[in-house]
């Protein structure tokens, strides 16, 4: 990316301390009992406890024998290297815009301040229903088509079989954070029939002044849950609940870390809470992660569910996710005549 551009710098109290604090709590949770288990089996419910602490403590964890074969994650992350090698003006081939926010794009902010990363956006559902418009009143429908390369030939094949993968095990995360709040093991399912979920690959360059930038900036996904791969640099870094400190993620060999989004917040009434994160870059080797982000269909209301709000008033008033969604995607591109929304906007 060349020369720093002050763009990129951030303020004093969000730059990054480059004596890192290991998170150790992070939970990490072995996936392998839930391939044999039963509904009432004593196995399961251990598991179910494991996750709902984890979200409840941290809302972050990661995720062992998740049942993704590695030879999925090892060719979308060959293919995304290729990518990312290619010259600018190749890869400015597909580039994201308004119209269609997937493809190629380097320039996102973060709170105001320039990211140090580039990405490609694709949709898991191909092409992606949303409403066309931020603006409440305009019923209008939109359809997002993916954009792939020409080079390297085979990042769709290698994306789509990965999107494939990540769906499936996004559903297995879903029940169980679905049993951990005592609701039965489906009942989020139905909200993502016709999701809009979306898988970005990002590349971290190596970066001179690492202790002024972020990779990204601090932010919480709006999504219902974020499945993540990191390579073995790492930089993620999440905001631990008890102190307000920001601590290090270390990577682990195949696993994946996953963290509850604003939905998953609004959908437990707050009992889950979305935790604020970023990424740190790196003044020796550049980073490569792949987060999935699990999204609702765009005609989906997002409230407290009824089940969790039956001793306690709700504390929040329903919002619709596809406006939400857009309104995020079209402040990348141009000022909003509306503040960049916030599930707090929604509080009651």
């Amino acid at each position: 990316m060349g020369e720093v551009d002050p763009a990129f710098v951030q303020s004093l109290e969000h730059q990054p301390k480059l004596d890192i604090i290991e998170a150790e709590g992070i939970p990490l949770i072995d996936l392998s009992q839930l391939i044999n288990s039963s509904d009432n089996d004593s196995s399961l419910a251990s598991l179910v406890s494991k996750v709902g602490d984890a979200c409840k403590n941290w809302g972050f964890f990661q995720v062992i024998n998740h049942g993704v074969p590695l030879k999925y994650r090892e060719k979308i992350e060959l293919a995304e290297r290729k990518f990312f090698a290619l010259s600018k003006e190749e890869k400015k081939k597909v580039s994201r815009g308004e119209a269609n926010p997937l493809g190629y794009y380097d320039t996102e902010h973060t709170k105001n301040v320039r990211d140090w990363k580039e990405v490609f956006d694709f949709t898991v559902m191909n092409p992606t229903i949303v409403p066309a418009s931020h603006v409440p009143e305009d019923k209008e429908l939109r359809e997002w088509v993916n954009r792939w390369p020409q080079y390297p030939p085979e990042l769709r094949e290698a994306c789509e079989a990965y999107a494939a993968e990540m769906e499936k095990l996004a559903y297995k995360l879903l029940e169980l954070i679905a049993l951990s709040l005592g609701l039965p093991r489906t009942r989020l399912n139905g909200f993502f029939k016709e999701h809009t979920s979306f898988i970005r690959l990002n590349h971290y360059p190596v970066c001179p002044v690492p202790e002024l930038v972020l990779g990204v900036g601090r932010h919480k996904d709006a999504g219902a849950l974020t499945i993540l791969a990191q390579d073995d640099v790492g930089g993620l870094e999440v905001k631990r609940k008890t102190d307000g400190e920001w601590v290090f993620v270390k990577p682990t060999p195949n696993a994946y870390i996953i963290n509850v989004g604003d939905i998953i917040q609004v959908w437990s009434n707050d009992k889950y809470e979305s935790v604020e994160h970023r990424v740190m870059v790196n003044s020796r080797k550049e980073r490569f992660s792949i987060p999935f982000f699990l999204n609702p269909a765009h005609f989906t209301w997002v409230e407290p569910l009824e089940e969790l709000t039956n001793k306690e008033n709700p504390k929040y008033k329903a919002y619709n996710w596809g406006k939400f969604f857009v309104t995020r995607k079209l402040s990348n591109f141009k000022k909003l005549d509306v503040e960049n929304i916030q599930i707090y906007h929604f509080r009651i």
